[in-house]
């Protein structure tokens, strides 16, 4: 199965994706038809922004994501299904991974080995860790973003060598031009 066949089979159909309350407010932009296609370009494009967008440490990653696929045009949905890599499951170790990584790249003490989800916790020490987690997101939102997408062209294209190569398998057996034989092949 190639990945073309693959989302087309999940992805939501066209109008029901544009009646969106968040995607519809981008109007006439969704009509481009770019914005659909399943290509290798298109699709590898999406994943990557969608990745990056994940990575974002505020809410509304999905209308960035679809905001950026439609000024890079390459394919809306897949582009706003892969920000849902940060997800309330998800959620917590990203952003303390981000945390960690940004205070690393910043070369500040990692004072907060544990997060505790609440409000007040958050509203306590925001102004700590806003920039190492800031800093943090947009590094690995950039390298999950060149992984998505030079991952995803490579799988598209080993999966297109191996349908190419599957239908030169099932091609019937073509006689040598240089056999000077007048007998069909097999014949003994």
């Amino acid at each position: 199965m190639s990945l073309r066949e693959l989302f087309k089979r999940y992805l939501p159909e066209h109008h029901i994706f544009r009646e969106h309350r968040h995607i519809r407010l981008f109007g006439d932009l969704l009509h481009d038809h770019t914005l659909w296609r399943l290509t290798r370009r298109s699709v590898a494009g999406a994943i990557a922004i969608g990745l990056f967008c994940a990575f974002i440490p505020f809410f509304g990653q999905m209308i960035i994501a679809a905001a950026l696929a439609i000024y890079w045009r390459v394919n809306l949905p897949i582009a706003v299904v892969f920000t849902w890599a940060s997800n309330p499951l998800t959620f917590a170790p990203i952003f303390y991974m981000t945390y960690r990584i940004g205070s690393l790249f910043l070369d500040l003490p990692v004072r907060y080995t544990q997060f505790h989800l609440s409000y007040e916790w958050f509203s306590a020490v925001l102004h700590e860790i806003w920039l190492p987690v800031l800093l943090g997101s947009l590094l690995l939102g950039a390298l999950a973003a060149v992984a998505g997408y030079y991952g995803t062209s490579l799988l598209w294209r080993l999966l297109l060598l191996r349908k190419r190569d599957e239908r030169r398998s099932k091609r019937p057996f073509m006689r040598r031009l240089d056999d000077d034989s007048d007998d069909p092949p097999g014949a003994a």
